[in-house]
């Protein structure tokens, strides 16, 4: 009896023993890692980095925590990478799809941005290898509206085929602009959809020429075939927009008010009033609520 008492005990020692070597205690993290996603053109962009926090400290300045003119992992822990799924210029500088480094030299009233091949290194690289930079360009600093606690790496600016992408942190922010070649892969892709064309290839292609100022010939032609194949009062809203575009206003006033009665039948009322008013501006008249009696 006692010695199976004593051989339980033990078990339960060992066991006990066990489970506190492989305990873990976890804190929050004080420089936190962030993951961002996001697509300029038609370019996934991905950025990776860490997020110190100022603490009362002074940042930027010749005797801060980032001094000037020293070269920066841009964050915390492992430097900062960022990474391009097509080939996209940067601040007139043509860069090849892949993941880089982003480095910086922070200086006061400019930084430099490097972009680098190697993204191994655990912050800035021991030896600086030239060979491996991707690109180096200066960009102007400017003063935040208020001051940012912790630091951050934001897209935003979005057109059509580009977007900023500014670092922040305490009073300071410096930014570079990101640009995607769309118009080359979205006319290939017109020039594919064509040859078998659907209504809704028809309409794609009519907006893209109608938002980037292109053949409006071509833009009315396409949105026409497109209309023809299935009317929606979108489509009718577009053909409007691409006649007043070309000077036909009596053609664009005919549409936009077979898409504005076409809306109403299906209840979409922004359509509605949206070709109520392009009707009363090209017919140089004022516009009339809905609803509203004369």
């Amino acid at each position: 009896m006692k010695k199976g008492f004593l051989y339980s005990c033990l078990c339960v020692c060992v066991l006990l023993s066990g489970l506190s070597v492989n305990a873990q205690i976890k804190t929050p993290q004080p420089s936190p890692t962030m993951k961002m996603e996001t697509t300029i053109g038609l370019t996934d962009v991905m950025i990776e980095y860490s997020r110190p926090s100022m603490k009362e400290r002074s940042i930027f300045a010749a005797d801060g925590l980032v001094p000037f003119g020293e070269t920066w992992r841009t964050g915390a822990n492992a430097s900062s990478k960022i990474s391009f799924s097509n080939d996209v210029m940067i601040e007139g500088k043509e860069i090849k799809k892949g993941k880089y480094a982003l480095y910086t030299v922070p200086g006061k009233s400019s930084w430099e941005i490097i972009l680098y091949k190697n993204t191994s290194h655990w912050g800035v690289p021991r030896e600086w290898m030239a060979s491996d930079e991707a690109a180096r360009f200066t960009v102007p600093t400017k003063k935040t509206g208020m001051p940012i606690e912790t630091f951050t790496i934001m897209v935003h600016n979005n057109a059509l085929n580009s977007a900023m992408v500014t670092l922040a942190w305490d009073n300071t922010m410096a930014g570079f602009t990101v640009k995607s070649d769309v118009d080359k892969s979205v006319m290939a892709d017109i020039d594919r959809a064509m040859e078998g064309t659907s209504r809704g290839d028809y309409y794609t292609a009519a907006r893209y020429f109608y938002d980037n100022d292109k053949d409006m010939t071509k833009a009315l032609g396409w949105i026409k075939m497109a209309n023809k194949k299935d009317a929606k009062f979108w489509q009718l809203r577009l053909q409007s927009l691409i006649e007043a575009k070309m000077g036909d206003t009596k053609a664009a006033i005919a549409s936009a008010t077979k898409s504005m009665e076409m809306a109403k039948t299906e209840g979409n009322m922004d359509y509605v009033r949206m070709n109520q008013k392009s009707i009363a501006e090209w017919s140089g008249k004022k516009m009339e609520m809905p609803g509203k009696s004369k």
